[in-house]
């Protein structure tokens, strides 16, 4: 099982898993600040499990909301956006290539407030969203 870590000096800690595949990133809050979750995600290896991830979650009668070419934090992906049913935004993406910008592209979910991702809303997102810590 082959793992990284990183991200020490950003504010928070990437851990990251190969085998299986999973990532937890941990981003540190202000003093105070009510703990929350942003998103959940799901790395996949290719645009085409995104698509199948896709049909499969319109077909259960969830909506979904397609990103392609997108740029965010650091990277280009493929991915969709789906609410679980606590409200709770899930992604399911592949990364593409490296990206030099962080901030997310004009109508991107990415980063998005939770609150506020499902409306189109382009509020800036949270101080403890994944994009402010640099991770993807």
């Amino acid at each position: 099982m082959a793992r990284r870590s990183g991200g020490q000096g950003s504010g928070g800690r990437l851990l990251a898993i190969a085998e299986p595949p999973l990532k937890l990133v941990l981003i540190e809050g202000a003093p105070g600040e009510v703990t929350r979750l942003d998103h959940l995600g799901v790395e996949v290896e290719s645009t085409e499990v995104v698509r199948a991830a896709t049909t499969r979650l319109s077909e259960a009668g969830l909506a979904t909301v397609e990103e392609n070419d997108t740029t965010c934090c650091h990277a280009l992906q493929d991915k969709v956006w789906v609410h679980g049913p606590g409200r709770e935004p899930w992604e399911v993406y592949v990364v593409k290539a490296d990206a030099d910008s962080l901030a997310k592209q004009q109508g991107s979910t990415c980063c998005a407030d939770p609150a506020t991702a499902d409306t189109g809303s382009e509020e800036p997102a949270a101080e403890s969203s994944c994009c402010n810590a640099g991770y993807r």
